[in-house]
């Protein structure tokens, strides 16, 4: 154990971490020390599980799923960032990373191991909740692993229960965060999850049809709605911030900055898109729920809303010119599986699994969960990326009761990504692949692999002309500093295209999302995940006319006066001229927030906008520029 401390540290020192903590350390010298206490705390929860004697070496088989709305407010988390030293992480970091799924309160069915630990069922049920608010999204609904290493018992029994519990009190240097030294989990919960994760993994329940339409609710049938616009608002320059931690978004106008209405959506909204016709706002949050919203109506509001399943990310709609506003796409994460419903009433219509065989290794996967979903402009198309499998489906929609899907294979652990200048190729991160998929939507086929650096996240990415390459498209990393611009231009630059032509230097690891603008000569580029405050509540921005000079760094929490907080500076996002740029100010849901814009021009403060309600925002969507795909 303590070689596997030393080899995991030395790679992470040659790896160029962020931070050294001493965890690691901590590992090594206390692991032993504290056998002694660590064997009392798990002789205690053993003599406890006793108790609960009606299986002689595991868990008792849980009844029947139970359907109910999940709680608002739940922590969540998307990824892991990187490779790096073990640090001890800032609570919003810590959600993020660790993946809260709103598959926590569902009853699950749970066999019976009888090699593993034993445990009462009320400690399995609380560690069944702590391992999906916490654990689920790195490591998998069914612990088969993604962002993490699977923790299927077969490992897991293997390891033991003393080493499991110290990976998971001191972290280590793969990133996996410190939740004993933290203060995050007690000693006994370690104990109890170290136990946990050597049982076998309970199946949540699978969600059809019928469970759909439980659901569906048209608040105003579509006969019922204006017939024309009936507000002021230049609803093409509204923006639809999500506000993470209220389970609501937050509809802005882009000219006045004033907020025209808090609409109750899904908690933890991942993304907002905006149908062809630009009327229409479709909003999916991570508990499934997909809200549509008419941009006509007098106050934009909700008028229909449909759950796809237990857990997504993904929505989008029809954008052929004979489909406008007909169809609507979501993905989901459990079960693993897309839904196309209609555009105007997200009736669901057709359900499609996800589940096959992996591009690699051709091994069967039981959760490949929905990645990123796009719609192609120029034909009837629907490109859906599949996360585990690293698989690419081009979804034909003209007939949707004769689906024609052509699958794709790229590289596993696909995650998000956009299209490039042209809208003939769609590039998207396989993270863990530490590569960028490129598909080529006209011959619908793969165009390229092209390698880029440690875990790559580029939001939509961003695309501009390089004064040297030509066309680029642009992407940030989460586990290191560089930003990778990649050649998209195979006819008139066929020396450049998909590779790498030129690699610059950020501020540091953590970035989420980088953006620029046919307008500007500014791309900006985001560390909100990054351990040090003062690049987590700043900004790089580079001119693209002069890529051979360092980014300049502007201080937008400062600017921002928020006065307490971590005040996270996350996903830059442009008004639909162009000349500003919209950053979100994100601290903890009891801290105050706000959003900052910024000149892109004159990279000057323009204006703060504070309000009360704006409650830990972070993604915010344009309508005019995602109704375009203009990134």
């Amino acid at each position: 154990m303590q070689q596997e401390f030393r080899r995991l540290s030395r790679a992470a020192l040659l790896a160029g971490a962020l931070a050294m903590a001493p965890a690691v350390a901590l590992a090594q010298t206390q692991a032993q020390g504290d056998a002694q206490k660590q064997e009392h705390t798990q002789g205690d929860a053993q003599k406890a599980g006793q108790e609960h004697s009606k299986t002689s070496g595991g868990v008792e088989t849980h009844g029947e799923y139970e359907k109910k709305e999940h709680p608002q407010g739940m922590p969540t988390a998307g990824a892991k960032t990187a490779e790096e030293p073990h640090r001890d992480l800032p609570q919003s970091e810590m959600e993020y990373q660790a993946g809260g799924s709103p598959l926590a309160s569902v009853q699950m069915h749970q066999d019976v191991n009888p090699k593993a630990p034993k445990m009462t069922e009320a400690e399995f049920d609380k560690s069944k909740q702590i391992y999906f608010e916490r654990c689920a999204g790195c490591h998998g609904v069914l612990r088969k692993g993604a962002t993490g290493k699977p923790l299927t018992p077969d490992i897991t029994l293997e390891r033991g229960t003393e080493i499991l519990k110290t990976f998971i009190t001191y972290g280590s240097p793969a990133g996996m965060p410190n939740w004993g030294t933290s203060g995050e989990l007690t000693e006994a919960e370690v104990d109890m999850m170290a136990r946990y994760i050597q049982q076998s993994p309970p199946t949540p329940p699978e969600f059809g049809m019928e469970d759909m339409k439980k659901t569906w609710k048209v608040a105003i049938d579509p006969d019922k709605r204006p017939k024309k616009k009936m507000n002021n608002w230049d609803i093409s320059n509204l923006f639809s911030v999500t506000l993470r931690d209220t389970g609501e978004i937050a509809l802005i106008d882009g000219a006045s900055k004033k907020i025209i209405n808090i609409v109750k959506t899904g908690y933890a909204v991942h993304i907002s898109r905006t149908s062809a016709s630009g009327r229409y706002l479709y909003v999916i949050g991570r508990d499934a729920r997909i809200n549509l919203i008419d941009l006509w109506m007098e106050t934009p509001d909700n008028v229909a809303e449909v759950k796809i399943g237990l857990e997504a990310r993904s929505v989008d709609t029809s954008k052929n010119k004979k489909f406008e506003d007909v169809y609507a796409i979501a993905g989901a994460y459990w079960p693993p599986q897309f839904v196309i419903m209609k555009g105007d009433t997200l009736e669901p219509l057709k359900i499609q699994s996800t589940r096959g065989m992996t591009v690699d290794t051709q091994e069967y996967h039981p959760e490949p969960r929905v990645a990123a979903i796009v719609a192609v402009h120029d034909k009837p198309e629907f490109i859906v990326n599949v996360k585990e499998t690293g698989k690419v489906l081009v979804v034909d929609y003209s007939d949707v009761n004769n689906l024609t899907t052509t699958e794709i294979g790229a590289a596993r652990f696909l995650h998000d990504g956009g299209w490039d200048a042209s809208k003939r190729y769609f590039l998207v991160a396989a993270n863990q692949s530490n590569k960028i998929a490129v598909i080529d939507s006209k011959k619908t086929k793969l165009a390229a692999l092209v390698d880029v650096g440690k875990i790559p996240h580029p939001g939509r990415g961003a695309n501009f002309v390089h004064p040297k390459f030509g066309p680029v498209w642009a992407t940030g990393h989460l586990g290191e500093e560089s930003i990778a611009l990649i050649g998209t231009d195979p006819e008139k630059h066929p020396k450049n295209a998909w590779k790498v032509v030129q690699s610059l230097n950020g501020q540091g690891g953590g970035n989420l999302f980088i953006k620029t603008h046919p307008k500007s000569h500014n791309l900006w580029v985001d560390t909100p995940l990054n351990p040090d405050p003062k690049l987590s509540q700043s900004v790089a921005v580079f001119d693209i006319r002069h890529l051979d000079k360092p980014a300049e760094v502007l201080p937008i929490g400062d600017w921002s006066e928020v006065s307490e907080g971590v005040k996270r500076i996350t996903q830059p996002e442009y008004n639909k001229a162009g000349d500003e740029v919209w950053f979100s100010v994100w601290s903890a849901k009891n801290q105050q927030s706000a959003i900052v814009v910024v000149d892109d021009k004159t990279r000057k403060l323009k204006a703060v906008i504070k309000d009360p309600r704006l409650i830990t925002p972070t993604g915010k969507f344009n309508v005019y520029n995602t109704q375009h795909d203009v990134y």
